[in-house]
């Protein structure tokens, strides 16, 4: 008995000869006893002489010659950049937010890696502090000045200061250890290997000026007489070291020496003289900074006043006078973990 199947452009037949040429191998047909005629642009005949007999699986032969494979349809393709669309708007203030987290992270851990560093320094120097800035002194955490002048060192040659700071000998021996990774200020030097170049800054850290103030005096003095300067560990009775800020991230357009002034204008007990004077906490990480403080330990601090998040001002300072902030929440966070009246 024989079986004719016939399929091609014109045959009724055609979609049962393009099953047939789907899943059916040439190898497998001759075991059966078939035959395929087909001339192009023509009908195709199969004649199997045993259709009874059985084809292993799986079994396929090519599609006819000149038989177009299935495409997507416009529709289908609108729908398809439609859904990714769709993804990308709900993935990407997730990849945002990773992002922020992990910069916080690599703060806090370089944040402690620093206050080990001056922790090692201290025993090593018979419990004397380093200075938060001075002029000449050796005893400075931190020498030079940043600025946005294109002429100055300082902004963008480590060689300058921060190989020179004391902590770099005591495994502060890596200079992003000295900047916050979402800090982005950059600067253009003129001259120097990167002459023409735009660099990022160097620094974004600085200390608490009550750590030895300026060369260990209070030269600022614009919070009125009497507040401590830690000068010895021992010194560090109130509010004790892991209450006791050390190391604070500041803004691009609010550092300038290695000293960031806490002002303690209206501590305790008059909120309305709160100021901020000059130095400015940054806000990279979602509207919070980071701080390292005495004991070792490194947290970031959430803002809740607008008034300590003024918009950037590029290549530029926010302020060098003083900018009144009375019931500054965020100050007084600040004001309490800086130093105290001496009794």
């Amino acid at each position: 008995m024989n079986l004719v199947l016939i399929a091609g452009p014109s045959s009724p037949h055609s979609q049962t000869g393009r099953s047939i040429g789907w899943f059916v191998e040439s190898q497998h047909l001759e075991h059966a006893g078939a035959h395929w005629n087909h001339e192009p642009g023509s009908a195709g005949i199969l004649s199997i002489k045993n259709p009874c007999s059985r084809l292993s699986a799986p079994a396929r032969i090519p599609a006819l010659p000149g038989r177009s494979q299935p495409a997507f349809t416009l529709i289908e393709l609108l729908v398809v950049i439609a859904i990714i669309a769709i993804l990308a708007s709900l993935l990407l203030p997730a990849l945002g937010s990773a992002k922020q987290k992990a910069q916080g992270l690599a703060c806090l851990n370089s944040q402690r890696q620093l206050t080990l560093a001056w922790q090692l320094h201290t025993d090593d120097n018979d419990d004397e502090l380093l200075y938060s800035t001075s002029r000449s002194s050796p005893r400075a955490w931190m020498t030079g000045a940043l600025n946005f002048i294109e002429s100055n060192p300082s902004n963008w040659d480590i060689e300058q200061d921060i190989k020179k700071s004391p902590l770099w000998l005591y495994g502060a021996n890596s200079p992003g250890l000295f900047k916050c990774p979402a800090d982005t200020s950059a600067v253009k030097p003129s001259s120097g290997p990167y002459a023409g170049r735009t660099v990022p800054r160097v620094r974004s850290r600085s200390m608490n000026y009550w750590f030895g103030g300026q060369d260990g005096t209070d030269m600022f003095n614009g919070s009125g007489p009497g507040w401590r300067l830690y000068l010895r560990g021992s010194d560090l009775i109130e509010p004790g070291p892991a209450r006791t800020i050390l190391f604070i991230d500041a803004r691009e357009d609010g550092i300038t020496s290695g000293g960031f002034l806490i002002d303690m204008s209206g501590y305790p007990d008059a909120p309305e003289r709160i100021r901020f004077y000059q130095d400015w906490p940054a806000s990279y990480h979602n509207r919070a900074g980071g701080f390292s403080f005495a004991d070792g330990h490194s947290e970031i601090k959430r803002w809740q006043d607008e008034r300590t998040m003024p918009p950037i001002k590029k290549s530029g300072y926010i302020s060098f006078n003083p900018v009144p902030s009375p019931n500054n929440k965020d100050i007084l966070w600040m004001q309490e973990r800086a130093t105290r009246r001496i009794q």
